[in-house]
Parts: structure tokens; C-alpha cells; sequence
């Protein structure tokens, strides 16, 4: 059941379990509520700054996006689709990032930090 609380994650805490995320960073989709999480949190640990520009619900979708500092110096644009079905879960999320250049460094530290906890073939 989705949470109710006051302080949400856009996603994270809505996510049905066989949820499947697909990003600019990876090669194909993440699937799985602890998965996805395990991603967005390894991603959050190289921005070193990030503010939301523009958030928008439109039916059943939501519109997020920002911008962000990664800590290796680079700036990075992020817009995420967010589907959420009629009971109230989260069964697509899509980021998409760019530049190139922040988009290629931000998944080279993901592999980094994640290789060995996902499939290698996920990794750019």
C-alpha cells in the first residue's frame, strides 16, 4: 500500500514491488523496489547539490525536474516521468539526464559503486 505520510519521496515510497526504472545512466532497466532504491541512493551520494526547477501532475503522471551539481564538478539537467497506477503505485520511473559528459561521468562512479550488486550489463 502506497505511504501516507506528509514527507514523500517522489517515487521511492510508492514503488510497486516489480517497479522498473530506465535511465540515461544505465543501458537497460533496473526492475524491483530495493533495486531502484539501491540506484537513486547510490546516484544521490555523487551530487553535491541538486534543486528542484519544475514539478507537475498531470493524470496519472507526474513530472519532475532538476538540476544538479554532481561532486566531480559537472552540471547535469534531470527530467523524471513518474506513472503511477489507479491504486496509488509506482510501476515506470524514467530519468532522463544530459549533458553527455555528466551523464557519462555520473555513470561511470554508478558502476563503480554498484558493480558486482547488479547485472554488469546494466552499466554504460
Amino acid at each position: 500500500m502506497p505511504n501516507t505520510h506528509q514527507e514523500r519521496h517522489p517515487f521511492l515510497d510508492d514503488l510497486a514491488n516489480d517497479a522498473e526504472l530506465i535511465s540515461s545512466v544505465l543501458r537497460g532497466p533496473v526492475v524491483g523496489r530495493d533495486e531502484i532504491r539501491r540506484v537513486v541512493d547510490a546516484v544521490g551520494t555523487f551530487y553535491a547539490k541538486q534543486t528542484p526547477t519544475f514539478m507537475e501532475i498531470v493524470g496519472s503522471r507526474t513530472l519532475l525536474e532538476y538540476e544538479a551539481i554532481l561532486t566531480s564538478g559537472e552540471r547535469l539537467n534531470a527530467a523524471v516521468i513518474i506513472d503511477r497506477d489507479p491504486d496509488g503505485f509506482i510501476p515506470r520511473v524514467s530519468v532522463r539526464m544530459a549533458p553527455v559528459d555528466a551523464v557519462v561521468s555520473l555513470a561511470g562512479h554508478l558502476k563503480s559503486a554498484l558493480s558486482g550488486q547488479l547485472p554488469e550489463q546494466l552499466f554504460l
